[in-house]
């Protein structure tokens, strides 16, 4: 069995969910997208091509390899997409939460079965059918349990808010030991230089004490204020407009000293080892032509 343990974004990672972009489908519709990004390539003509993405993905799994870390894949589901895997599931302590994801995203969650398995079944936790929540909006941090979310009354307008208030509540109660704190994000259906997608958008901690955030992701400024307090303005690098839609904060930590980025990330990656991380490069541009980066592809189930 599986002993799942995640606790924070950066303890050493021990095993991993990566996604797959193999048997991708074709490029979809305009209107059937997701997310503004997504649709933006379609109507330019740059969407993705499989295996571009494929090989992007695979320079991941090097990675992980290079660092003796366990990787599991979604079993292939022809002509889908099955890149986002932290959007299926997330794990917190040792519970496995089932996210409430747009319907026809359920078959994501059956191909990964091989791994759900594994778990205890008093482990794996779904929420009631009202919390809706994505893994992208989720983020452990010790004692405390970052969210982030969208309450506005217009919440059903916006195919771009993916996580309500009733998961946070739930959230709550599943962990009445840690403190949860929800994050109020910007969302914006058809222009993605205004749309936070998920939390790990616009914010994401690394190493021991820091934090990648980018101020325009939050509409309530006294909630980015709190970050920028809590993490102290010295350890935070602070992204563009441009850097949160080139997805800047959605690296991913192997460790509290080694992060993978994307090689583009020039400003960010130069600070990173200014700071004294180990920056892991990879090509992922194709890939954050869907609104997702590393910290989207990966559903991390073991940190130490």
């Amino acid at each position: 069995m599986l002993q799942l343990n995640i606790i924070n974004e950066t303890s050493k990672l021990k095993a991993v969910v990566l996604g797959i972009a193999t048997s991708n489908g074709p490029i979809p519709n305009p209107e059937d997208c997701y997310d503004p990004k997504s649709r933006e390539h379609i109507l330019k003509g740059t969407y993705p091509k499989e295996e571009d993405m494929t090989a992007e993905i695979e320079a991941v799994v090097a990675i992980f390899k290079k660092y003796d870390i366990t990787v599991y894949r979604p079993k292939v589901i022809k002509n889908y997409n099955q890149i986002f895997s932290r959007d299926i599931a997330f794990v917190i302590e040792d519970k496995f939460i089932k996210a409430n994801i747009l319907p026809d995203r359920e078959k994501e969650y059956v191909a990964i079965q091989h791994v759900t398995n594994q778990i205890s079944s008093k482990n794996i936790i779904e929420l009631p059918k009202d919390c809706h929540i994505e893994g992208g909006d989720v983020m452990p941090l010790n004692e405390y349990i970052f969210i982030g979310t969208y309450s506005g009354e217009d919440y059903a307008n916006y195919i771009t808010a993916r996580t309500n208030k009733q998961a946070v509540l739930a959230l709550q109660q599943l962990f009445p030991h840690k403190k949860v704190k929800s994050f109020e994000l910007r969302k914006h259906n058809t222009d993605p230089k205004e749309n936070a997608l998920h939390l790990d958008c616009c914010f994401q901690p690394i190493g021991k004490n820091k934090a990648i955030l980018h101020k325009n992701g939050f509409l309530i400024e006294e909630e980015y204020d709190w970050l920028v307090n809590y993490f102290g303005k010295e350890h935070i690098f602070e992204i563009t407009k441009d850097e949160m839609y080139d997805m800047n904060s959605n690296v991913f930590s192997i460790s509290e000293d080694v992060v993978i980025s994307e090689k583009n990330f020039t400003r960010l990656n130069s600070w990173l080892r200014n700071h004294g991380f180990v920056v892991e490069e990879v090509s992922y541009a194709e890939i954050s032509k869907q609104e997702g980066l590393l910290r989207c592809s990966t559903l991390p189930l073991i940190r130490e």
